[in-house]
């Protein structure tokens, strides 16, 4: 006898429901799917079927018992039958175990419209994230989040409270009004006295944000822009405009006055023409100084990110300097006293500059600490420098007048001078000291400075040892 055949059909079904078979026991649990006509769910463990009940009685069982006393008191005193009583326990067992909330772990309708989604932790993460100081404003400006930097700014903040009263800068104030009314970003600049002066930039942003009902708001975010150091650094920019042109006006102003002179009064005296020539050569060599100092200074200034990293044994060049300035020395009767060591101190660095940055410390001392008479040039290497580290110091000590100690914070600041008329009588642009910083930091170096009023000046100029020599150009 033949046996039937099972059809495709019934083939993919049998299929998909020994796959449900497999699924559900995995899961602790018995599903078989049915065909076109539904699907049916098993459960293999009994207790699961009865769990929501019991949970349900349990949480009823004060109504139940209160309910069964009184029946019992009812039948007791012959007011109501047992039948009777029997069938309303039974309906107040029944109203008591109807499961009125069908999902305990789904939270209500009401749970979620209390929970304002601007108020969220998410959002507030977000605020607290920004790295400039930030705060989130309603509409009507209370303060719903704030981060850590903006409490550091304006201690005065507080949650659920008006901005306006913790910021009382009129900038602010202004800015926060208009953006409130016109939902419109608007921007203010207002300088900042406490605890140090700052110009500050706030920035507020409308921001739409989604309410309780689905609809949206508008939210105010503040932010704080500290613009201190751009401004400090066109004040320096406008400072060093001003100052170069006064440079470079002085000398100019001489050779064209002397150029006048040569050409009218002058023209046929050749005593006052050579005596005015010397004069404009001086002028003309002082304004060739500066102009070259100043594109010193924009190399460095260019190039400072990059380190060197070219071995140069430094002992040759600081021989090289004090050679190239024994005229200066023997014209104003200066002795220079080396020590240095006979053996090669290598660091990494550029010649050209450490050339110029010797070359400025010692002539300093030359001209300004020549009263002393003696001029000491020494080098130190394995020094103890800062957090441990080993240092390569060259030291430049005149016996001079000395330094006032409130000049001392200022001495490598563009165009600053102690003394403007002795700098400009020695032929001093003012860039000396702050081309040496310069040349200093691009080496990772740092320079100190001690001076004791007329007891001289010693400037040392500390590079970092080298971990590896590598050999070195001299």
């Amino acid at each position: 006898m033949m046996q039937p055949t099972a059809s495709a059909s019934e083939v993919d079904v049998a299929s998909r429901n020994l796959d449900a078979l497999d699924l559900g026991a995995s899961n602790g649990a018995l599903h078989i799917d049915g065909t076109e006509a539904g699907t049916m769910a098993i459960y293999d463990s009994p207790s699961s079927i009865f769990a929501p009940w019991q949970d349900r009685l349990r949480h009823a069982a004060i109504i139940l018992l209160v309910a069964a006393l009184a029946l019992s008191v009812t039948v007791a005193l012959g007011e109501l039958t047992l039948v009777r009583a029997c069938a309303v326990f039974i309906s107040i067992a029944a109203a008591a175990m109807v499961p009125w909330r069908l999902h305990d772990a789904a939270t209500s309708r009401e749970d979620v419209r209390g929970v304002n989604p601007v108020e969220t932790a998410a959002v507030s993460a977000v605020v607290a994230g920004m790295p400039d100081p930030a705060v989130l404003l309603d509409r009507a400006g209370r303060v719903i989040h704030l981060n850590a930097a903006a409490a550091q700014l304006a201690p005065a903040l507080r949650k659920n409270e008006l901005a306006q009263f913790a910021l009382r800068s009129p900038e602010i104030i202004t800015a926060l009004r208009e953006a409130i009314a016109s939902s419109e970003p608007r921007r203010a600049t207002y300088l900042d006295h406490v605890p140090v002066d700052r110009w500050m930039e706030l920035i507020i942003t409308p921001v739409p944000v989604p309410t309780l009902f689905g609809g949206t708001d508008k939210c105010m975010l503040m932010t704080f822009h500290d613009q201190t150091p751009l401004r400090r650094v066109e004040e320096m920019r406008a400072d060093f405009v001003a100052n170069a042109s006064h440079e470079l006006r002085t000398p100019l102003a001489a050779l064209s006055g002397f150029i006048d002179t040569l050409q009218g009064p002058a023209k046929e005296d050749a005593r006052a023409r050579e005596r005015f020539l010397g004069i404009m050569h001086t002028q003309a060599t002082r304004m060739a100084r500066l102009i070259d100092d100043l594109l010193s200074l924009s190399r460095v200034e260019l190039s400072a990110h990059v380190r060197p990293d070219t071995q140069i044994d430094i002992v040759p060049i600081v021989h090289q300097v004090v050679d190239g300035l024994e005229a200066l020395a023997s014209e104003r009767q200066v002795e220079i006293d080396m020590d240095l060591p006979e053996t090669p101190v290598t660091i990494a660095g550029d010649r050209e500059e450490l050339l110029r940055l010797f070359e400025n410390l010692i002539e300093n001392a030359l001209k300004y600490g020549a009263s002393g008479g003696r001029v000491i040039v020494s080098l130190t290497p394995g020094a103890a420098g800062g957090e441990g580290a080993q240092e390569i110091r060259i030291m430049v000590r005149d016996f001079g007048p000395g330094i006032a100690p409130e000049h001392l914070p200022r001495l490598t600041e563009r165009f600053y001078r102690v003394d403007v008329g002795d700098s400009r009588n020695q032929g001093g642009t003012g860039l000396g000291l702050s081309l040496v910083k310069h040349i200093l930091n691009r080496h990772r170096g740092r320079l100190l400075i001690e001076s004791v009023p007329n007891n001289g000046a010693t400037f040392t100029a500390c590079f970092p040892q080298p971990k590896t020599l590598l050999p070195a150009q001299s």
